[in-house]
C-alpha cells in the first residue's frame, strides 16, 4: 500500500499557520505560544538576554537582527508576552514555555527569574504607528514612542496635546469628572468626541470648566491653548516614562518591543541618533527600568551605509546601547520549518530512514552543484534527511538568499519590498501542501517555491512568467523558467544546465540524461521566445525591461571586421600571449605573422601562424587547410566548427557596443541598472569566450607543410608552442648547421679575439660548417665585385633555408674576421678586434659594415713573424695563423713600449736610461698597426730591433733588476747626504764618484760593481771623522764639569742647587748621537769650551747671592739711615776672550816673554778691578 506525504506528517500540513506574525495580532496567541520552536541557536541568544535582562549593568537595549522569514517578529512577540507573563486562555505564557524548557534547567531558571520581575510590555510595528507621523520630522522616533506609550496609559496617543490635556487632567483626579462632563453636555462619549476634536472645541471647554471649576471665560479655547504648547523633548518622555513607573510597585519595568525598526530607519542616520537618544535617556532616568527591543532585516552595523566621522561617532553609542544583540541565521529558520512543519510521526521516520539508507550512496552527489557555481549545504545524516524531508536541504539557504536578492531589486509590492504576507515557514508549508497527496518517495523541486510568494510579487516582474503560462504548451518549460527567476539575483549561484537539473529534481531515481535533455529543450524553448538568455553555460531569466534590452542589443549591426579583431585578440594576445616563440633547439626567438582566416593581421615576417575559425567554410573541410599549406611557411590552426561559440562571441560585441553608447547613462534608474547588469553579463561573458576558445583550440587539428601534427594535450599554448617547432624545422632545413648552439650578444666580442672556433670542433681545414658557408657567399660575392654588408649576410642567413638567428650571423661572421678569413671596414676603416664587435653591436652600423675575404699570407712570412717575435719578446708566439698571430703582434708591441715608457720615466733618478730613447721612438712607430701589418714589416726593420734589444734593453733591464741597481742608489745616495762631511774626510771622493754615477755607459761592465768597495771605504772613514768629534764634545763638556765641581761656590750650594748645575751641564751632552755633520760637532764643541763656563758659573753666583732686606715700614722705631744695596754678582770672562796689547808680532826671545807677561797682567788686573773673574 502506497503513502502519501500527508501521512507521514505529525501535524495536519495544512492546518493554520501563520506565515507572518504581527505585533497587534491578538487572534493567535495561544498557537503563537504553543509552536514557537525555541532552537538550540534561539536558546543560546535568549540566555545571553536573560542574563542581562535579570542582571542589568548598562545596556538597556536589544537588537534582534535576521533576514525575511527568520522569526525575528515571532521571538519578538513572546519576549513581549514572557516579560510581563500575559495569561492567554487561562494559562500564562511562562508555563506554555516552561514545558519547551524541561530539557534546559538552566535557561528555564533565567527565565522563571526574568518572568518574576513586574513589568508591562508595549509590543507595536514602528512603521503601523508611524503612518501620521512624517519621518522627515526631527523627533518623528520620538513621536511614535511617545504615541504608543500615551495609549499604553488611556489616552489619545495620535495627538500629543490632546494626550497631554488628558494626562494632566488624570494627574489632579479630575479625567473621569471631565469625561462625565463631557457626555453630559456633548451628548457623546469624549472617546468620541476628541476624534473631532476641532469641532467640538466649544463643548469640551465648557465640560472642562464644569470638571474643575473653571471660569468658562477663562477656559476659552484650551485645546488650541495646548495644541500650541505641547513640545515634547526625549528627556520629557524619559521623565514621564519614569513617574508612570515610579506609581507602580517597586523594581517595575516597562518594556518597548519595537518590530521592524530597521526598515523603519532605512539608511537614515538622524532616526539611528534618535533611536540611540530614547534609549539612553530611559536608561538615565529609569536606570534599568525601561527597556528597548528591536528588530530589524539588518544587523545592526549594517542599517546605515557610509557615515561622516561624527555620525560614526553617533553610531559607536548606539552599538553600545544597544549592546545586546540576538541574531538569527537560516540554520535556526531550518529547525523551526522542520519541527513546526515537517516534524514526522513513529511511522514516516521509518520509511523515510529505509529511503535514506537506500539512497544514501547517491545523495553525497545527487545535490552537488557544479560549474563553479556556489557551495550549498547537502544532507548532513539519516536523522537531517528525516527531519528536511521532502525539501532538499541546500533549499533552506538558497530560498533565502533568493527572496532576500528579489527584495534588494525591489521585486516584491509593499511598503518595503518585502515578501509581504508570506514568510519561509508559510511558503514552505505551501509546498508542502502542494505534496501532500504525492506518494513518499519524490523530492519538492525548487520551482514551487515561486507559488508561495507569486502573490507579493510585482506584476511587472512576474509578467515573463504569466506569458509564458498563457503562451506556451510546455509546462516544464515553465517550470525551468520560475526556479531560473527565483535564483535570478542569487550571487555566486550558476544556472547551468546541470544546476538548474538539480532545482527541478523530483525523484531519485530520475535519469538523468533524460533530465538534462529535457531541461535542455526548455531552455531552447524559453531562449527562443526571449524569456531568458544565455550567456555561455550560463542562463538567465529576463524582466520585460531586459527583453528590451536585449532585442536592442541583438538588434545592432556588428561589422565582420570588429568580429576578426576579437578573435585576434582572443586567440593571440589572451591564449597564444606570445609574438615571438622559442626555437627550442637553438634558443633563438622567432617572430611570426598572424593570421585569422587566412587574413594577415598586422605586420608580416616569414612564418606565420593561421588560425582557421569556425567563421570560415574551410573549418568544415579540414583536408582543404591541410593542402592548402603544403606551399606555405606557416601553422594551421583549423578549429572545430562551433555555432554557439560565434553566436555568443557576436553577441558580446553587440553587448559592447551597446554598453558603450549607452554609457552616458539614461536617466532611467531602472534601465540603467540593467546596462550595469548587462556590462557585469558581458564580463563574465568574455571569460566563458577564454575559456571554450582555449577548448577549441586545445583540440583543434595542426597542419605544417601538408603534415597534421599528432601533439597531445588539452593547453592550446602548450600544443601551438610544439607544433611551431616543427614548423621551423621544416623552413629552415640549414639551422641545424648551427649544431643546436646558442648564441648571444656577449659571444660577439669572443668570437672577435678568438683564436679559433668560438663553439664547437672545427672541421674543413679548420672551419666549422656555418662559417664555411658564410665565407663562400661572401667570397662568391667578391668574385662578381660585390662587396657584402653585415646587414646583407644577416638578411641572407636569416631566411629560410637557414633561419639563422642575427646574432649567431655576427658571431659567426666576427670569427671569421679574427682568424683572418674576412676583413671588416667601416668607412675604409678596417675593424677589427673590440672595434669590430662595437660595429656589429650596432645595428645602425651593420649596412655600413663591409666584408671582403682577408689576404693571404705565406707559410715562410708567418714562420719569420713568428721567429723575430720570440726573439724581441722572449716567447714563442701561440697564434695558428695570420690573423691570431699578427694580434699577438699587436698586443705585445704594445706592451713593449709601455715597458719602455716606464723606463724612460724614471730618467731622472737614473740618467743613463736615455739609451733607450731610440729604440722607444722605433717601439712606438710600431704600435696600433692592423694585425696583417705585424707579418711583414717587422721584418724590414729585424737588426735594428735585435741590436737594440741586446745592447741596450737586456743590459738595462739587467741593471735594473739587479744588485747593481743597489749599489748605484746607495752611492748616489751618500753623496747626496754625506757631502759636506767629505769635505772634511777626503775632498777628493765626491768628484771620483760623480764621475762613475754620470757615466752614461755605467749599466756595461763592471764600473758600479768596483765602485762598491771604495764607496764602503768612505762610508767607514766618514763614520769615524763623525766619531772623533763627538768625543771631542764630550771632552770638553766633562772639562767644564770637573772644574765646576773644584770651585767654592759650587760646593756652598745645596743639594738640590748643585743637581741643578750638573742636569744643566748634561743637556749639552744630549742628541750628539744624532748629530752626524762634523762642523755642526765642531761648532757644538767651541760653544761648549767658549760660553758653558761662564755660563754656569753665572747661573751659581744667582743661586749664592743673598736675599737684600726688606726695607723698614714708617713707624717702625727703626734709624732713618741709608739704605744698602744688595750685593752684585761677579761677572765671568774667558781668558781667550781676552785682548793682551802686545805690539810684537810674536814672542822671540826671553825679554818678549816678559814684556807679554807683564802686559798680560796688566790686563788680567784691569779685568779683576772691575769685579770680574777670568776663566782659563
Amino acid at each position: 500500500m502506497s503513502i502519501v506525504l500527508r501521512d507521514i506528517f505529525e501535524k495536519p500540513v495544512d492546518r493554520a499557520i501563520d506565515g507572518v506574525i504581527k505585533a497587534d495580532d491578538e487572534a493567535s496567541l495561544r498557537i503563537e505560544l504553543d509552536e514557537y520552536v525555541i532552537t538550540g541557536e534561539i536558546g543560546q541568544r535568549l540566555g545571553q538576554f536573560l542574563d542581562a535582562y535579570n542582571n542589568y549593568d548598562t545596556a538597556n537595549g536589544v537588537w534582534i537582527s535576521g533576514f525575511f522569514g527568520s522569526g525575528k517578529s515571532h521571538l519578538l512577540k513572546m519576549l513581549a508576552l514572557l516579560l510581563e507573563n500575559r495569561e492567554v486562555d487561562g494559562t500564562t505564557a511562562f508555563d506554555i514555555f516552561a514545558e519547551k524548557l524541561n530539557d534546559d534547567p538552566m535557561l528555564l531558571g533565567a527565565l522563571r527569574k526574568a518572568v518574576a520581575i513586574p513589568s508591562k510590555s508595549i509590543l507595536f510595528n514602528i512603521d503601523q504607528k508611524a503612518d501620521v507621523i512624517s519621518k522627515t520630522d526631527t523627533d518623528a522616533l520620538l513621536g511614535v514612542f511617545q504615541k504608543v506609550f500615551d495609549e499604553m496609559c488611556g489616552y489619545y496617543g495620535k495627538l500629543q496635546h490632546i494626550a497631554q490635556f488628558e494626562r494632566d487632567l488624570d494627574q489632579i483626579g479630575q479625567l473621569a469628572t471631565f469625561k462625565d462632563k463631557y457626555q453630559e453636555i456633548a451628548g457623546e462619549p469624549w472617546e468620541a468626541g476628541r476624534e473631532i476634536a476641532k469641532l467640538r472645541s466649544g463643548k469640551i471647554a465648557e465640560a472642562y470648566a464644569a470638571a474643575t471649576g473653571s471660569d468658562p471665560t477663562d477656559v476659552k479655547g484650551i485645546l488650541d491653548r495646548y495644541r500650541q504648547d505641547t513640545r515634547v523633548s526625549i528627556e520629557d518622555f524619559a521623565n514621564t516614562v519614569k513617574a508612570w513607573i515610579d506609581r507602580q510597585e517597586p523594581d517595575y519595568r516597562l518594556n518597548f518591543f519595537v518590530d521592524e525598526v530597521g526598515q523603519y530607519i532605512a539608511d537614515n542616520v538622524k532616526l539611528m541618533t534618535n533611536l540611540q537618544t530614547v534609549a539612553e535617556s530611559l536608561n538615565t532616568k529609569c536606570k534599568g527600568q525601561a527597556w528597548i527591543i528591536v528588530t530589524a532585516q539588518q544587523a545592526l552595523t549594517d542599517v546605515v551605509g557610509d557615515m561622516t566621522v561624527q555620525q560614526e561617532n553617533d553610531f559607536s553609542k548606539i552599538q553600545a546601547r544597544f549592546g545586546n544583540r540576538m541574531p538569527l541565521n537560516s540554520a535556526d529558520v531550518a529547525e523551526v520549518i522542520q519541527r513546526r512543519l515537517l516534524s514526522k510521526t513513529e511511522d514516516g521516520r521509518i520509511r523515510l530512514g529505509t529511503l535514506h539508507d537506500r539512497e544514501e550512496n547517491n545523495l553525497k552527489t545527487l545535490f552537488d552543484f557544479s560549474d563553479g557555481s556556489m557551495k550549498l549545504k547537502n544532507y548532513r545524516d539519516r536523522d537531517n534527511f528525516i527531519s528536511s524531508y521532502p525539501f532538499p536541504q541546500y533549499q533552506y539557504d538558497l530560498f533565502q538568499l533568493a527572496i532576500t536578492s528579489l527584495s534588494q531589486h525591489n521585486a516584491f509590492e509593499g511598503k518595503h519590498s518585502s515578501v509581504g504576507e508570506r514568510s519561509m515557514l508559510g511558503v514552505f508549508q505551501e509546498v508542502a501542501k502542494t505534496l501532500a497527496d504525492k506518494e513518499v518517495g519524490g523530492l519538492a523541486t525548487f520551482d514551487l517555491m515561486f507559488e508561495g510568494i507569486r502573490t507579493a510579487l510585482k506584476s511587472s516582474v512576474q509578467q515573463s512568467i504569466q506569458i509564458a503560462e498563457r503562451n506556451l504548451d510546455d509546462p516544464f518549460a515553465v517550470r525551468v523558467l520560475k526556479a531560473l527567476f527565483l535564483v535570478k539575483y542569487v550571487k555566486g549561484f550558476k544556472p547551468t544546465v546541470r544546476n538548474i537539473s538539480i532545482l527541478l529534481l523530483s525523484e531519485f531515481d530520475a535519469d538523468q540524461t533524460k533530465q538534462r535533455r529535457k531541461i535542455e529543450e526548455a531552455l531552447s524553448v524559453l531562449e527562443r521566445n526571449t524569456l531568458i538568455q544565455r550567456n555561455g553555460e550560463v542562463y538567465e531569466f529576463l524582466t520585460d525591461e531586459e527583453k528590451d534590452v536585449e532585442a536592442e542589443i541583438k538588434g545592432l549591426d556588428i561589422d565582420p571586421s570588429e568580429l576578426s579583431k576579437e578573435m585576434e585578440m582572443l586567440a593571440f594576445d589572451t591564449i597564444l600571449k606570445h609574438r615571438k616563440i622559442k626555437h627550442l633547439a637553438t634558443g633563438h626567438e622567432y617572430p611570426f605573422s598572424r593570421k585569422l582566416d587566412d587574413h594577415l593581421l598586422g605586420r608580416e615576417y616569414e612564418l606565420a601562424i593561421n588560425v582557421i575559425t569556425p567563421f570560415n567554410d574551410d573549418a568544415a573541410t579540414p583536408e582543404t587547410v591541410r593542402m592548402r599549406s603544403m606551399t606555405r611557411e606557416e601553422l594551421a590552426v583549423v578549429l572545430t566548427p562551433d555555432v554557439r561559440f560565434m553566436r555568443d562571441l557576436r553577441l558580446f560585441k553587440q553587448t559592447d557596443k551597446y554598453i558603450r553608447q549607452a554609457r552616458s547613462g539614461t536617466g532611467q534608474p531602472g534601465r540603467d541598472r540593467i546596462i550595469s547588469e548587462k556590462g557585469e553579463q558581458n564580463g563574465r561573458r568574455a571569460k566563458d569566450l577564454e575559456l571554450r576558445l582555449r577548448k577549441l583550440m586545445g583540440e583543434a587539428q595542426l597542419f605544417v607543410r601538408g603534415d597534421e601534427l599528432e601533439i597531445g594535450g588539452e593547453d592550446p599554448q602548450e600544443r601551438i608552442l610544439k607544433a611551431f617547432q616543427a614548423l621551423v624545422d621544416k623552413v629552415y632545413v640549414n639551422l641545424p648547421m648551427l649544431r643546436g648552439v646558442t648564441y648571444s650578444e656577449a659571444d660577439i666580442a669572443k668570437a672577435a679575439s678568438a683564436k679559433g672556433g668560438l663553439f664547437g670542433d672545427d672541421d674543413a681545414g679548420g672551419m666549422s660548417e656555418p662559417e664555411q658557408e658564410i665565407l663562400n657567399y661572401v667570397q662568391g660575392q667578391a668574385r662578381i665585385g660585390v662587396n657584402v654588408s653585415v646587414k646583407t649576410l644577416v638578411d641572407r642567413f636569416n631566411t629560410k633555408p637557414y633561419g639563422w638567428p642575427t646574432v649567431a650571423t655576427l658571431c659567426i661572421a666576427a670569427g671569421l674576421s679574427a682568424k683572418g678569413k674576412l676583413e671588416a671596414r667601416l668607412d675604409s676603416t678596417a675593424l677589427e678586434g673590440a672595434d669590430l664587435a662595437r660595429a656589429l653591436g650596432n645595428t645602425h652600423t651593420l649596412p655600413n659594415v663591409l666584408l671582403t675575404p682577408q689576404t693571404e699570407y705565406t707559410a715562410a712570412q708567418q714562420r719569420k713573424a713568428k721567429e723575430l717575435y720570440r726573439e724581441l719578446f722572449g716567447t714563442p708566439a701561440g697564434g695558428t695563423d695570420a690573423r691570431s698571430l699578427g694580434a699577438e703582434w699587436q698586443t705585445a708591441i704594445r706592451e713593449l713600449a709601455r715597458d719602455l715608457d716606464a723606463l724612460l720615466a724614471q730618467r731622472g733618478q737614473y740618467p743613463f736610461v736615455a739609451a733607450l730613447v731610440p729604440l722607444r721612438d722605433r717601439v712606438q712607430a710600431m704600435t696600433d698597426k692592423q694585425p696583417g701589418w705585424y707579418m711583414t714589416e717587422p721584418a724590414k726593420q729585424e737588426d735594428d730591433l735585435l741590436d737594440a734589444k741586446e745592447d741596450v734593453l737586456d743590459k738595462l733591464r739587467s741593471f735594473m733588476a739587479g744588485a747593481q741597481k743597489a749599489i748605484y742608489d746607495d752611492a748616489r745616495d751618500f753623496l747626496a747626504t754625506q757631502d759636506s762631511n767629505l769635505a772634511y774626510v777626503d775632498p777628493n771622493a765626491p768628484a771620483m764618484i760623480r764621475a762613475v754615477l754620470d757615466d752614461p755607459d755605467c749599466y756595461k761592465g763592471t764600473a758600479i760593481q768596483s765602485l762598491k768597495s771604495d764607496l764602503l771605504s768612505l762610508k767607514e772613514k766618514v763614520d769615524l771623522h763623525v766619531l772623533d768629534e763627538r768625543k771631542a764634545v764630550t771632552k770638553a763638556i766633562d772639562d767644564v764639569r770637573q772644574k765646576i765641581a773644584m770651585t767654592d761656590e759650587f760646593k756652598a750650594l745645596t743639594t738640590d742647587n748643585q743637581a741643578r748645575i750638573q742636569s744643566r751641564i748634561d743637556s749639552h751632552a744630549e742628541g750628539l748621537d744624532r748629530i752626524t755633520g762634523i762642523a755642526v760637532l765642531r761648532d757644538r764643541a767651541n760653544g761648549v769650551r767658549r760660553t758653558l763656563m761662564p755660563d754656569i758659573l753665572s747661573e751659581i753666583a744667582n743661586l749664592t747671592r743673598p736675599i737684600a732686606p726688606a726695607p723698614d715700614g714708617p713707624g717702625s722705631g727703626m734709624s732713618d739711615g741709608p739704605a744698602h744695596p744688595a750685593p752684585t754678582p761677579p761677572a765671568f770672562v774667558n781668558a781667550s776672550d781676552i785682548k793682551v796689547p802686545y805690539t810684537q808680532p810674536y814672542i822671540g826671545s826671553e825679554a818678549d816673554l816678559d814684556l807679554y807677561l807683564e802686559e798680560l797682567k796688566k790686563t788680567l788686573l784691569v779685568e779683576l778691578c772691575a769685579g770680574k773673574k777670568v776663566i782659563v
